[in-house]
C-alpha cells in the first residue's frame, strides 16, 4: 500500500533542500568575497579628475592590496591611500538609511561598490624612501636622482612643456612616498600639499593598495602599468644602496 501522505511531501522537501543548499552557497560566497575584498583585492572609483588620461572620472579601479603589506612599492606605481592628513577638505558626514547602507556594503563585498573611495586618493608613485626628485631638467623632465626621466603617462596642457608648472627639490624621508598625478597641471599632489602635517609625503603605511586593472567602463578595460622603461636607469637612492 502506498503512503499517499509520504509522496505529497516529498516535493516540498526537495523545495526546502533546494533553498538550503542556496543559502549554503550564498553564504560561503559572502565569507569568500569579504575576505577577498578584507586582504586581496578591492574596488575604488575615481573621483578626480588628477590621473587623466590614465584614468577618468568615475572610472572604477581594481587594487591589490598585498601591497605594501607582502608585495613592495615600486617607481611608476598607481597606489590608493588613505589622506595623510590635510589633502582632502573636510566633508560633512553624509547620512545614508540603513537599508542603503546595508546594500551598498553587501555591493562592496562584490566589489560592485566603494562607499570609501571619496576618503581616499590615488596618484603615481614618483620618489620612493631617500630619493632625491627635482623639477625640471632643461628639456622640462622631472629627475630622480638626478636622471631626467621622459613620462608618456602624463597629461600637460596645450602650450605647456615642463612636466610640473612649479619648480622643487625633495628627498623622500624614510618610509614615504613622493607621489604626483598624471593630469600634472591638475592635482593636488605631493608638490602642494607642503603645509600639511605630512609635508606632501606619502606614509607607506598609508598606502591601500596598488591598482593594477581598470575594470570599468568595459570599453576602457587593461591593465594598468607601472612603467619600468621609464626608472629603469634611476639609480638606486642612497639611502637604499
Amino acid at each position: 500500500m502506498t503512503d499517499t501522505t509520504t509522496q505529497t511531501r516529498h516535493p516540498w522537501r526537495s523545495v526546502l533542500f533546494f533553498l538550503r543548499d542556496v543559502l549554503v552557497i550564498f553564504g560561503i560566497a559572502i565569507v569568500v568575497s569579504f575576505v577577498v575584498k578584507t586582504f586581496l583585492i578591492r574596488s575604488f572609483f575615481i573621483p578626480s579628475a588628477s590621473m587623466e588620461q590614465t584614468l577618468m572620472i568615475d572610472d572604477r579601479v581594481i587594487v591589490n592590496e598585498l601591497v605594501p603589506q607582502v608585495v613592495s612599492v615600486e617607481h611608476g606605481d598607481i597606489v590608493v591611500f588613505k589622506d595623510p592628513g590635510g589633502w582632502l577638505p573636510a566633508r560633512p558626514p553624509i547620512e545614508v538609511s540603513p537599508t542603503q547602507a546595508g546594500v551598498e556594503w553587501v555591493l562592496s563585498l562584490f566589489g560592485l561598490a566603494s562607499p570609501d573611495s571619496n576618503d581616499h586618493l590615488i596618484k603615481r608613485v614618483i620618489g620612493m624612501p631617500g630619493d632625491t626628485v627635482q623639477c625640471c631638467s632643461a628639456e622640462g623632465q622631472i629627475i630622480v636622482n638626478g636622471v631626467p626621466i621622459s613620462e608618456p603617462y602624463i597629461t600637460i596642457p596645450p602650450g605647456e612643456t615642463r612636466a610640473s608648472a612649479i619648480d622643487f627639490n625633495v628627498t623622500v624621508p624614510a618610509n614615504s612616498l613622493f607621489v604626483m598625478g598624471d593630469n600634472r597641471y591638475n592635482s593636488k599632489d605631493s608638490r602642494y600639499n607642503t603645509e600639511t602635517p605630512s609635508k606632501g609625503f606619502v606614509g607607506i603605511d598609508h598606502v591601500v593598495g596598488r591598482a593594477f586593472v581598470l575594470s570599468w567602463p568595459m570599453s576602457r578595460w587593461e591593465w594598468l602599468s607601472n612603467y619600468p622603461e621609464v626608472f629603469a636607469n634611476v639609480p638606486p637612492a642612497p639611502a637604499a644602496q
